[in-house]
C-alpha cells in the first residue's frame, strides 16, 4: 500500500512516485526505485515536501549494502514443498503462474497508460507553442525548446528506449505529425551519436518544421495529385512561411536550417531550393527522411496510407537516391523492418500487430497476438526476443486480415508513436551484434 513520505526521509531502495507532470522533473519515469544519493538530492531539489512511497516495490539497502524488502516480480516460495502432495504442488504452481500473469498484465497496462499520459502532456505543450506563435513568437520559441529539452532529458536517462505504438489516434493531425517526426528524429540523432546541444536543436526544429502551414488554408496543408499549379505553389510556400515565422521567433541558425530544408532531397529534386545532399545540414537530412516516412504512413485525407512496413520498403527500394544512405540505414536499423503499427503473420501462422520496437533489438519487436482464447483486454504482448523459435513470416495490409483477427487487433487508422523508457531487465538476452551506424557528417 502506498503512503506519503517526507523527502528528507528518503532512502536508497525506496520505490517512489513523483506527483509532478512529466516535463517538471528530469527522471525518465515518474515512478521508480531510488538507486543513489544523487537521485535523492535531485528529488529534494524539485521543491517537493513529500512523495508517494510504495513499500511493497521497495528494496531498502542497509548500511552494509545488503538489500532487504520485497523485490519486483519475486514470488516467495512456500516451505515444506517436499511434504506437499502432488495435487497441492500443482495447484500452487498454477496459482503462482496466474499471479505472475496478472502482474505482467498490470505492468503492461501501467506502461501504456504512462506512455500515453506523457504523449498527452507533450501534445498539450505543443498546442501552447502554436497558441503563442502569433501573440508572442519568442515565448513560443522558449516553450518549444522547453518541450524538446524535456523529451531529451528522458531519452538520455538510464534504461532501454522503446518506440511504442499508441492506442490513441494521436489528436489533431498537425500535432500528431510534429510529435511523430520529433520522437523518431531525436531517437535517431541519439543513436547516431549527435552531441546533446545538436539533439536539442534537432528536437526544436522537428517540433516546428511545419509551422508555416498555419498561414495556409487547410485544403493545401497536404499535397494532392489533383492540385492546380497555384495550389501546389501555395502548399510549397509553407517552407518559406515557416522560416519567416522562425526568424520572428529568433530561432538559431541550426533550427532555421531544419525549417528551410525539411523537403529538400539528396538528389536535388526537393523544394524549395533544390539543394543537393552536401548543401543540407545533417539535422535537416534526418528530419527530411522521418518527415517522408510519417507522411507515407499518415497522408492527407484523400491519399492511401501505407503500412509502416510498406513505408520502410518504399524508402529503401524507391528513394535510396533521395536520402542520406547512412541515415536511411540507421533509420531502418532503429525502427526495424516491421515498425510499430505493422500487421504481420508469425511463423506459427498466427496474426499479430507490432506494438513496440526496442531500438537495440529491431528484428525482435513486441507484438499483440490474435488469440481467440484470450480476451483482448487480457492479452499480453509477446516479446519475440524471448521466443527464439518464433518470428515474423510476412507483413499484411490490415484489410487482408480475417474478420476475427481484424476485430481483435484493431489496426489504427493513423499511426501515432511515442517513446518509452524501461529499466533494463537483468535476464534480458544480449542484443545481437551489429555494426555501429555510420557517423553523421
Amino acid at each position: 500500500m502506498s503512503t506519503a513520505i517526507a523527502v528528507q526521509d528518503l532512502k536508497i531502495g525506496m520505490f517512489v512516485r513523483l506527483e509532478l507532470g512529466w516535463m517538471s522533473h528530469p527522471f525518465p519515469l515518474s515512478n521508480f526505485r531510488i538507486a543513489s544519493r544523487e537521485q535523492i538530492a535531485t528529488i529534494r531539489g524539485l521543491g517537493l515536501k513529500q512523495v508517494i512511497w510504495v513499500p511493497e516495490k521497495s528494496e531498502l539497502v542497509d548500511d552494509d549494502g545488503a538489500a532487504g524488502g520485497v523485490a519486483d516480480g519475486v514470488v516467495p516460495l512456500a516451505g515444506g514443498a517436499a511434504a506437499a502432495d502432488e495435487g497441492a504442488a500443482a495447484a500452487a504452481s498454477a496459482a503462482a503462474q496466474a499471479a505472475e500473469r496478472r502482474a505482467l498484465l498490470q505492468r503492461q497496462r501501467d506502461a501504456l497508460q504512462r506512455c500515453e499520459a506523457q504523449y498527452d502532456e507533450a501534445s498539450a505543450a505543443l498546442h501552447e507553442v502554436n497558441g503563442l506563435l502569433n501573440p508572442d513568437p519568442p515565448a513560443a520559441a522558449r516553450q518549444a525548446q522547453a518541450l524538446a529539452r524535456a523529451m531529451l532529458d528522458k531519452m538520455l536517462g538510464d534504461g532501454e528506449l522503446c518506440i511504442r505504438l499508441l492506442s490513441t489516434q494521436g489528436g489533431d493531425r498537425i500535432t500528431a505529425h510534429a510529435l511523430n517526426v520529433t520522437v523518431v528524429s531525436m531517437l535517431m540523432g541519439r543513436a547516431l551519436g549527435l552531441p546533446e546541444a545538436e539533439l536539442l536543436d534537432l528536437g526544436t526544429g522537428a517540433l516546428l518544421h511545419d509551422i508555416g502551414k498555419l498561414d495556409l488554408p487547410v485544403r493545401v496543408h497536404h499535397p494532392d495529385e489533383a492540385f492546380s499549379a497555384a495550389e501546389l505553389k501555395a502548399y510549397r510556400d509553407h517552407v518559406s512561411l515557416g522560416v519567416a515565422r522562425g526568424r520572428r521567433m529568433a530561432l538559431g541558425p541550426e533550427v532555421l536550417q531544419i525549417l528551410a530544408q525539411h523537403h529538400e532531397l539528396a538528389d536535388g529534386s526537393g523544394f524549395p531550393a533544390r539543394l543537393g545532399l552536401d548543401a543540407m545540414s545533417a539535422a535537416a537530412r534526418l528530419v527530411a527522411l522521418v518527415n517522408r516516412y510519417d507522411n507515407l504512413c499518415n497522408p492527407g485525407p484523400r491519399m492511401t496510407a501505407l503500412t509502416p512496413h510498406e513505408a520502410v520498403s518504399v524508402l529503401f527500394a524507391q528513394s535510396r537516391s533521395k536520402f542520406d544512405m547512412p541515415i536511411l540505414s540507421g533509420f531502418i536499423r532503429m525502427m526495424g523492418v516491421y515498425p510499430a503499427g505493422s500487421v504481420v503473420q508469425l511463423t506459427d501462422d498466427r496474426y499479430a500487430m507490432v506494438m513496440q520496437v526496442n531500438s537495440a533489438r529491431p528484428l525482435k519487436p513486441r507484438v499483440l497476438v490474435h488469440d481467440p482464447k484470450v480476451p483482448r483486454d487480457e492479452a499480453l504482448l509477446l516479446d519475440l526476443e524471448r521466443q527464439p523459435d518464433l518470428g515474423i513470416r510476412r507483413s499484411l495490409q490490415p484489410g487482408k486480415l480475417p474478420p476475427a483477427a481484424a476485430a481483435y487487433l484493431a489496426p489504427r487508422g493513423r499511426v501515432a508513436y511515442f517513446f518509452d523508457v524501461q529499466p533494463a531487465a537483468d535476464d534480458a538476452p544480449a542484443p545481437a551484434a551489429t555494426a555501429p551506424p555510420p557517423p553523421l557528417h
